[in-house]
């Protein structure tokens, strides 16, 4: 079964004469974000789609066993980084030998960093090449690398970042496939009252509670929430923020800013930080108010998570998350780098709470259209359609 993009509609697809053979060429194999959440989510519901899945991790860690267990068949290919070119070369032959081995009918990169090596792998193999850009692509050196090489298809999770992939050369056909969310988790999560959850996770129990869910880069804004945060306290001195997020390797320096940045601005004592959550969902369920400070967010999952808790959200005004909500209806849109007008928005809900309960009731609406089990039915259509482009006509 497949699902349109645009409906939701389920249509039927016709039986394959065998399942289409995929490699998958995934760079990591820890959950760090979206990317590796989209993947896990592919592998959960697009099994039994006329899609046999290969993934091949580049680096160790937990998704191998959790996709094994799955029943998927899954390698590990060490590459190192990229500077390590001698690796590189031999991950990329070993890549190209797998894909060999078994008869594969598609490579697929999954990200710039995969399809950098998933791309030369293709070649190699003569196997056709695809990819999901799982971001906006930029006119860099791993970007126009990735572009370089010959692929039936790349597919991007906004319109954004489609146009921003089709100003690339050479141009590659492009799809659009948003990605989704588990909304059965969402729902598990609201099983708990907000009170219930912050006593749960140890967090006050009185006053406001605003909280923003983000691995810790600068581009995703975590700087910019803490200078709202210092705002609001000027007149809600109760006011409560926590941060869910760890550090990620290429920026470790930026988790030590942000402490310090709390220390200067007075607010050291007003804000949790969490650190990386598993149940990034639970924390989400215990605030008033969730917020997006990224700067132009290539989708944006975690805002989908915390609209489909029901929860009023305020998000930056470009990018992916300008696609999920529709301003002033199922959330509140914010330029990049306005703290005055992240705190504005978020005062707005706060003494508001008719607007804010109106507001997260058109969220959750919002949220159900964007289901795990339509992004895997989707990405497996679009697959098959750039597998069987690629086949040669049958004698």
């Amino acid at each position: 079964m497949t699902v349109s993009p645009s409906t939701g509609a389920v249509a039927e697809i016709a039986p394959e004469a065998r399942p289409v053979r995929v490699v998958v060429v995934m760079p990591l194999a820890t959950a760090r974000g979206g990317g590796e959440e989209m993947l896990r989510q592919l592998m959960h519901g697009g099994r039994g789609q006329g899609i046999e899945w290969i993934v091949v991790f580049l680096r160790d860690g937990p998704m191998v066993a959790e996709l094994r267990a799955l029943g998927v068949e899954s390698h590990v290919v060490e590459a190192g980084r990229f500077r390590q070119v001698w690796r590189r070369v031999a991950a990329v032959r070993r890549v190209a030998a797998l894909a060999r081995r078994r008869n594969a009918d598609l490579l697929f990169g999954w990200m710039v960093a995969g399809q950098a090596t998933a791309g030369p792998a293709a070649l190699l193999a003569r196997v056709p090449c695809a990819w999901y850009q799982v971001g906006t692509p930029r006119p860099d050196w791993l970007d126009r690398f990735a572009t370089l090489w010959p692929a039936v298809g790349v597919l991007t999770l906004s319109r954004d970042g489609l146009a921003a992939q089709a100003r690339l050369r050479p141009h590659h056909p492009v799809t659009l496939v948003h990605p989704g969310v588990a909304l059965d988790r969402a729902a598990a999560a609201c099983a708990t009252a907000p009170a219930a959850m912050r006593a749960r996770l140890g967090l006050p129990a009185a006053g406001p509670l605003i909280g923003t869910v983000s691995r810790l880069q600068r581009w995703k804004g975590v700087h910019v929430f803490l200078d709202a945060v210092a705002l609001l306290r000027r007149t809600r001195p109760d006011l409560h923020a926590v941060v869910v997020g760890g550090a990620h390797e290429t920026e470790p320096e930026y988790e030590h800013e942000l402490h310090d940045q709390a220390t200067r601005l007075g607010i050291a004592d007003a804000v949790t930080f969490a650190g990386f959550r598993a149940n990034a969902v639970e924390w989400m369920q215990a605030v008033d108010v969730v917020v997006h400070a990224a700067a132009r967010e290539p989708f944006g999952i975690v805002i989908v998570e915390a609209m489909a808790l029901g929860k009023p959200v305020v998000a930056g005004a470009a990018g992916g998350p300008a696609e999920i909500i529709h301003d002033g209806v199922d959330g509140l849109l914010v330029p990049f780098g306005d703290a005055a007008g992240i705190a504005r928005a978020v005062e707005r809900f706060l003494t508001t709470p008719s607007f804010a309960a109106t507001v997260g009731a058109a969220a959750a609406a919002r949220a159900a259209e964007f289901s795990a089990e339509a992004f895997a039915a989707n990405v497996c259509r679009a697959v098959r359609r750039m597998a069987h482009s690629a086949a040669p006509p049958a004698t």
